[in-house]
């Protein structure tokens, strides 16, 4: 290689390098990669979560247990299949954190985790064995405009790379504008009027195991609602229910 080329060379590489340092100085200025729960900067590129904080998740263990709290919750209201949630959520924790993230700060990754804890729950548990596909909870119109996107959705994308078989089918549409149950007590939840859906093609989710998946269960209130609406419109072999976290 020439001298003059070979300088050149090497000019043009430190120079890409710098500027691939600055690039990500500067963007580090306005999307910090911080763990999503504590702050701290010690964590992968890939993840939303530091490892003391992951570590810390507040496992439930239900899935693999016939008979657990989601599936007493809903006794007497859905026939359910199995169900069951992952983590326990709570006020000021890291599930707290990585759903708010979710829901209001447009952090997809944080949805994609939580799949992903669901789905590995799945696998270890020896139960859902026989799931066909995924109906993500819908949001109505409003709320889908101002979140950007379904987090349900997101949350079956991650259970998905885990369980690739599993088809994810967005088939539900919720047309009635309810008030936010944010902040209103389990009571008051569990008094709230069966909201209005409608299912696309019906036909898709004919006789196959189904699994609904939601981000939080807290009295259950919306999930016995789209449940029953799909039991009664689209006769599933079997209808399941998975959350992320269950309200404690």
């Amino acid at each position: 290689m020439p001298k003059n080329t070979f300088i050149s060379y090497i000019f043009i590489r430190s120079f890409l390098n710098r500027l691939q340092a600055y690039s990500a100085g500067f963007l580090y200025l306005f999307y910090p990669h911080i763990c999503m729960h504590c702050g701290s900067e010690e964590l992968q590129a890939e993840n939303v979560l530091c490892e003391p904080c992951e570590k810390n998740l507040p496992y439930t263990h239900f899935l693999p247990i016939e008979k657990n709290t989601i599936e007493k919750i809903f006794w007497g209201r859905v026939p359910l299949h199995e169900a069951g949630a992952s983590l326990f959520f709570t006020k000021d924790s890291t599930v707290q954190s990585l759903v708010f993230a979710l829901k209001y700060k447009h952090q997809k990754k944080a949805g994609r985790l939580l799949g992903n804890i669901i789905g590995q729950d799945i696998i270890n548990s020896q139960r859902f064995k026989n799931i066909d596909c995924m109906i993500p909870i819908p949001l109505s119109k409003n709320k889908q405009r101002a979140r950007v996107y379904n987090q349900a959705l997101v949350i079956c994308e991650g259970i998905q790379e885990k369980l690739p078989h599993i088809q994810i089918l967005p088939l539900l549409l919720k047309h009635k504008n309810a008030i936010s149950q944010t902040s209103k007590d389990r009571i008051q939840r569990t008094q709230l009027s069966p909201q209005s859906y409608s299912i696309i093609d019906p036909v898709q989710i004919a006789e196959k195991n189904v699994l609904v998946v939601d981000d939080v269960i807290t009295t259950g209130a919306t999930i016995e609602s789209v449940c029953n609406y799909i039991l009664s419109e689209a006769r599933p072999h079997s209808l399941s229910v998975v959350a992320a976290a269950y309200t404690i």
